[in-house]
């Protein structure tokens, strides 16, 4: 019986340990109910965002995308033509400035959208001046947010080349001449963070494009990132993301083809001559085949030394038929035909060999294969040839390719897969301190307010977390403890105990509380009350009048099966009455 007690005291302990645990998460779900974008109460948890502030910070160009916009942008009208295929597409991809749907930064912070998903793009803006970089630091920066994720598509910025006669905007196309292309592009294969800037060849006067090697990979999500390229006067650049340096080189060093051809060439006309000799070696023309060469004798012999063992049973199947295989009851020999037990392993040949011994092979130590003459220098070798080289006419040495084509305008001409493509805060101008401080008044603040708002519609999962400190959450800490504790031991109750000592001293606790609080529970309901003297006791005897004691009463329903009252009939119970009796 008190075995019985004392598991069930423990099973009582470890059913509230459990209550405990299910308490709180229910409690902890009830308090952080997370919601998505596009929930009706996802308002009420986001944080408080800050208000879009205009920037006071000039630059040669600076586009926040406030009021105004559309006389500054103008969306492109042209057709591309794909030259694999002769296709031509249009630029329908619409165009839009409006506040992010997703995860917003700041109130009222609008940005320039590509809307359409699968279609091709085009929209350009004229820079107030020309931007002429000569002995300059160049800074290009601007925001991309992919809203809806980019799986494939560009979001890369074009710095369109100034004309004299004046960039069409409306017909702005991949053909439109550009300085620098620099952004993220991703399709498949491809991901990286185009850095492209089209060099002049002074002499020829042929443009050509310039594209870095190692490109770093791109960024693109829900969330703004931030995308910085910085080109020094001293041919060095260096490529950001969010703030944070992604690439960096020489403008001389790590571009491909490089910015400056080589000085000499192959010579277009020189030709190999009929006679000339690449061949290194030849055979020795003076070599014999030994008159022991024995060309036929074969690469392996018998080995005439191997003795057969004498354990082998060469009376013995290496197979046997399985003598447990059961011929199937639907098996039909007519359309089956004959039924033959599968084969097995002769357990008689499983520590000694079976079957006609035959006699191993061994390597032939007289072989020597087929004769051939040794390899000898060729007297008449002349090298590999290459043709002579003469100098470049093209050839020029530009050590400043960072003083870039003239810049009249900016464009962004994509394609992509997904809509709702998101850009701001485009800075291009000569000030690196410029730059950081628009990212500190945009793209910080945002990006924050953006990551809380991820948190909130993501959650870590709680499997993930660890229990929190008892100063941060005694209740939190100890319940914790306690989950992990039970999921240890549904799988083995004493690693649980042995890796878990303070929980267990904890349940150990509250078994002990909870069986003393048993024990004196049992105590109190199982004494005996002292009714009277024992000599009354000794008297009292059972009745069935009515006591004054029986307050419960119980109605006899009547005969017409309606409840009759208390009165009416009494069921009287069976009592002990004592009896008093005369000293």
């Amino acid at each position: 019986m008190t075995r019985i007690s004392l598991g069930l005291v423990t099973l009582l302990a470890l059913s509230s340990a459990v209550s405990i645990v299910n308490a709180h998460e229910g409690h902890d779900h009830a308090q952080k109910k997370f919601n998505i974008p596009g929930d009706e109460d996802y308002s009420s948890n986001a944080p408080d965002l800050q208000d879009f502030k205009a920037t006071s910070i000039k630059a040669p160009f600076l586009e926040q995308f406030a009021d105004n916009w559309s006389a500054r942008w103008t969306a492109s009208e042209a057709t591309k033509e794909t030259t694999a295929e002769g296709e031509v597409f249009s630029y329908v991809g619409q165009w839009s400035v409006e506040e992010p749907t997703v995860y917003p930064g700041l109130k009222g912070d609008k940005g320039l959208v590509a809307k359409s998903p699968a279609a091709h793009h085009a929209i350009s803006a004229s820079l107030p001046e020309v931007i002429d970089n000569k002995d300059k630091t160049l800074v290009v920066q601007y925001e991309v947010k992919a809203q809806t994720g980019l799986e494939c598509g560009g979001a890369y910025m074009k710095l369109l080349t100034d004309s004299p006669e004046g960039i069409k905007f409306k017909e702005f196309s991949n053909d439109t001449p550009y300085t620098i292309m620099f952004g993220p592009d991703k399709c498949g294969s491809t991901n990286k963070v185009h850095f492209i800037f089209r060099h002049k060849n002074p002499v020829t006067g042929v443009y050509e494009e310039k594209h870095l090697q190692s490109a770093p990979l791109a960024k693109l999500g829900s969330l703004t990132n931030l995308y910085t390229l910085i080109v020094k006067p001293d041919q060095t650049y260096e490529i950001k993301i969010n703030g944070e340096s992604a690439s960096s080189g020489s403008l001389l060093e790590d571009f491909q083809p490089p910015v400056n051809p080589p000085k000499e060439i192959d010579d277009p006309t020189d030709s190999k001559p009929a006679n000339w000799v690449e061949v290194a070696q030849i055979p020795d023309p003076k070599a014999t085949k030994p008159d022991d060469w024995d060309e036929d004798a074969p690469a392996r012999i018998l080995d005439e030394k191997a003795v057969k063992p004498s354990d082998w049973l060469e009376d013995e199947l290496a197979e046997i038929p399985d003598p447990d295989a059961v011929k199937p009851e639907d098996w039909d020999d007519e359309e089956d035909g004959d039924w033959v037990p599968v084969s097995i392993p002769n357990p008689k040949c499983e520590n000694n060999g079976c079957g006609k011994w035959v006699r191993p092979y061994i390597s032939n130590p007289a072989y020597k294969g087929k004769w051939s003459a040794p390899l000898i220098d060729n007297p008449d070798y002349k090298g590999v040839w290459a043709p002579r080289k003469i100098a470049n006419p093209a050839f020029f040495e530009d050590l400043h390719p960072s003083n870039f084509e003239k810049i009249g305008a900016v464009g962004f001409e994509i394609w992509t897969m997904q809509k709702d493509i998101l850009f701001d805060n485009i800075y291009i101008g000569h000030s690196v301190a410029d730059a950081e401080a628009l990212a500190a008044e945009t793209w910080e603040i945002k990006h924050a307010a953006e990551k809380k708002q991820e948190e909130l519609a993501n959650p870590k999962p709680k499997s993930l977390e660890g229990p929190p400190s008892f100063k941060e959450d005694p209740v939190g800490f100890l319940v914790g403890h306690l989950r992990e504790f039970i999921e240890l031991a549904r799988e083995d109750p004493m690693n649980a105990i042995h890796s878990r000592p303070m929980v267990s001293a904890v349940l150990a606790a509250i078994i002990g509380v909870t069986l003393g609080l048993g024990l004196i529970l049992v105590g109190l309901l199982t004494a005996a009350p002292r009714t009277g003297t024992p000599r009354a006791a000794s008297k009292a005897k059972k009745t069935d009048e009515v006591t004054a004691d029986d307050d419960d009463k119980e109605v006899k329903p009547k005969a017409d099966g309606k409840s009759g009252s208390k009165e009416d009939v009494v069921l009287r119970k069976r009592t002990t009455v004592v009896e008093e009796t005369d000293e």
